[in-house]
């Protein structure tokens, strides 16, 4: 373990009166024009070159100190959730339906102070290029970013990604190879029929009592069609038919949504595969039609070994060997840090944001990112540079 990383009083104080500050002042997907000028100016401040604009309001702080060849990328994801902040705190979200419930706004500072540092520091050779990518709460950015021509512009060997996670110590990390992140995608199916009078059914052609065996049929395609080795999800999350104002009315049409999660390649084209052969089916035996759609939205995560190795040694390196893990379960939630290394090598690190209590799991209206992650996180990533980009 290399010497703790210090960072003087002052600056550690500008960085939580920053992360509190964005925290107050959150913003959606594209919206993020607030944090990103803030972003631009501290990263300006401290000599590093800035690129605004990728990705609609995404910003890219670029910094080469040296001679050497190496070039890597860091990522922090920016934007806000359209949900209400219940918890009353000082820097309490000022915007309505709008709130740092994922910890973007702890990602962000943590980053910025890492820059500041390793442009002070300069104890490495090579290029980093620190991405503050926007709308990463399924609204597209890191796909939007690289459709500005992200790896054109910004060349990288390997990229970097970092999420607290709640559970684990603020101290804590865990580094793992393989799958983070599974797929999300989402579905729907619309079945179309005869609508009629409720009390006339056999006149029409029932969309709601296809709705309904596709609604319990699915649940087989994980149970019985996907490898029981294999994770997988497919979740029904919205269902619209009928008016209840109308109860003597059988509808036209029912239609079911959701979502379907994976971690391989194999699986997610089996779900995807699956749960038409099941529409269809049904649509069939209930004479009736069905219009099925898959959309692919974001690819799992997936460690590769080399930067997995080149994390995990950083992570020991600042945090010790006792304080992180190397066997931790994957999550079935998405992150569009997918798009970033599915191009090029990448590894998605977890960093403790302290007991999972009281409303700190992500997406609870009363969830804080834990302030006393920052300099965990700070050291890090600092750390990283310097040993991958070894001066």
């Amino acid at each position: 373990m290399s010497a703790p990383l210090t960072i003087d009083t002052p600056e550690l104080e500008r960085l939580v009166a920053l992360r509190h500050d964005l925290h107050a002042h959150p913003e959606l997907g594209f919206e993020e024009t607030r944090t990103a000028e803030i972003v631009a100016q501290r990263l300006e401040e401290a000599g590093i070159t800035v690129h605004r604009g990728l990705g609609k309001t995404g910003v890219v702080g670029s910094l080469t100190v040296g001679n050497g060849s190496g070039r890597i990328a860091l990522r922090a994801d920016m934007d806000a959730l359209a949900m209400p902040e219940l918890a009353d705190r000082p820097y309490k979200s000022t915007r309505a339906n709008t709130m740092h419930a994922c910890g973007h706004d702890g990602h962000t500072a943590m980053l910025l102070g890492a820059a500041r540092h390793l442009a002070r520091s300069r104890n490495f050779s090579g290029t980093v290029h620190f991405i503050f990518q926007p709308a990463e709460e399924g609204r597209g950015g890191a796909a939007a970013m690289i459709e500005d021509g992200f790896f054109t512009r910004f060349p990288v060997d390997r990229v970097y990604g970092l999420h607290n996670m709640p559970g684990l110590d603020v101290d804590e990390m865990a580094v793992v190879m393989g799958p983070q992140l599974a797929s999300s995608d989402s579905w729907s199916v619309t079945f179309t029929g005869v609508g009629t009078h409720g009390a006339k059914p056999h006149l029409g052609r029932d969309p709601i009592s296809a709705a309904g065996q596709f609604l319990t049929a699915i649940h087989t395609v994980v149970a019985r069609v996907v490898d029981p080795l294999e994770p997988a999800v497919v979740s029904a999350c919205a269902l619209e038919a009928g008016d209840f104002k109308a109860l003597n009315v059988i509808p036209d049409t029912a239609r079911v949504a959701g979502t379907a999660r994976a971690y391989s390649a194999r699986v997610r084209d089996q779900l995807e595969a699956e749960i038409g052969t099941i529409a269809r089916g049904i649509a069939q035996t209930f004479g009736v039609a069905a219009n099925y759609q898959f959309t692919r939205r974001i690819p799992p995560v997936i460690n590769e070994a080399d930067t997995t190795a080149r994390a995990l040694a950083a992570a020991q390196s600042a945090l010790g060997v006792a304080r992180v893990r190397t066997s931790f379960p994957p999550s079935t939630a998405g992150d569009d840090f997918a798009f970033f290394s599915q191009d090029v090598p990448g590894c998605y690190v977890w960093l403790g944001n302290g007991p999972a209590v009281d409303g700190a799991l992500h997406h609870n209206t009363r969830y804080d990112f834990n302030d006393d992650a920052l300099v965990p996180g700070i050291a890090f990533w600092t750390r990283l540079v310097e040993m991958d980009l070894p001066a």
